[in-house]
C-alpha cells in the first residue's frame, strides 16, 4: 500500500493509528499475498496520489474497484488507458457526457485527466479480489474512505460531490458544509442510467457552479490515445 506523501497525509494520519486500520492494513497484505488481487498494490492510492486535498474541487463517488482483469487502477469508474473494453457504466457517463456537454466518446477510459484537474474519483472501498464484487466491503476501507469524504466537506471553499445511486447517496449527511453543491442521480450502470442518469446534466451544473464562484470549470473531454475503441 503506497504511502501518502502530499497534503492528504495530514489530514489522515491519525486513521493510520486506529486499530482498525491495523487490522485492515493486516488483512489487505495477507490479501496481496495469497489472491489475486486488484488494483494493484501500488494503485490503491492513486486517487489522493493524482488529485491533492487543497485541489479537490469535484468528488465523484464509487463503490467497489472493478474486478475484472487489468481494469482497475485506484480512480472510481477509470480504467488504464490500453483498456479497450470501456465497462458498460463508463459507457453510459459518456453518452452522459456527449448530451450533455458535447464531449465526443473517446477511445479509451483513463480519466487521470480529470483526477489533474481536481476531480476526486473516490471508490468507497478500495480493494476487491478477482472476479468477487464486495469482496473487501466490511474490512475497514468504509472507515478509512468516509474520514477522506470527511476531510473534503470540511474545505472551506465551493465542492460538487456527484453522488450516484443510492451506496454514494448513504453519505448526504456527511456533507454538512453549506458551499458544497451536492447531485444526486441514478447510478450509470445499464440496470439504472435509464431511470434519471440519463438527462442528469450532471456535468454542466458543475462546471456553471464553479464558474459561478470564480473556478475554473472542469474540461471534461478525455483525450485519445490511438485505441481502437471495442463496441
Amino acid at each position: 500500500m503506497a504511502g501518502l506523501t502530499n497534503d492528504w497525509l495530514p489530514a489522515l494520519q491519525s486513521q493510520f493509528r486506529e486499530p482498525y486500520y491495523k487490522e485492515l492494513y493486516q488483512f489487505i497484505t495477507k490479501e496481496y499475498q495469497t489472491q489475486v488481487i486488484y488494483p494493484p498494490a501500488d494503485d490503491i492510492f492513486n486517487a489522493l496520489h493524482l488529485t491533492p486535498l487543497s485541489e479537490v474541487k469535484v468528488v465523484i463517488l464509487g463503490q467497489d474497484p472493478y474486478h475484472n482483469t487489468h481494469q482497475a487502477h485506484g480512480l472510481s469508474f477509470s480504467v488504464p488507458p490500453d483498456q479497450k473494453d470501456l465497462p458498460p457504466s463508463l459507457i453510459n457517463i459518456y453518452r452522459e457526457l456527449h448530451d450533455d456537454v458535447g464531449c465526443r466518446m473517446p477511445d479509451n477510459g483513463c480519466l487521470v485527466g480529470w483526477a489533474k484537474q481536481g476531480v476526486l474519483l473516490l471508490n468507497t472501498v478500495l480493494t476487491v479480489r478477482a472476479h468477487q464484487p464486495a469482496s473487501h466491503q466490511g474490512h475497514g476501507w468504509e472507515k478509512f474512505t468516509d474520514a477522506i469524504i470527511e476531510a473534503v466537506n470540511r474545505q472551506d471553499r465551493p465542492i460538487v460531490f456527484m453522488l450516484w445511486g443510492s451506496h454514494a447517496q448513504t453519505k448526504i449527511p456527511m456533507l454538512t458544509n453549506p458551499k458544497h453543491l451536492i447531485l444526486t442521480a441514478p447510478h450509470p450502470s445499464p440496470l439504472s442510467a435509464y431511470r434519471g442518469f440519463f438527462g442528469c446534466r450532471h456535468f454542466s451544473k458543475c462546471n456553471e457552479f464553479l464558474a459561478a464562484h470564480g473556478q475554473t470549470p472542469i474540461n471534461w473531454q478525455i483525450e485519445d490515445t490511438g485505441n481502437t475503441q471495442s463496441s
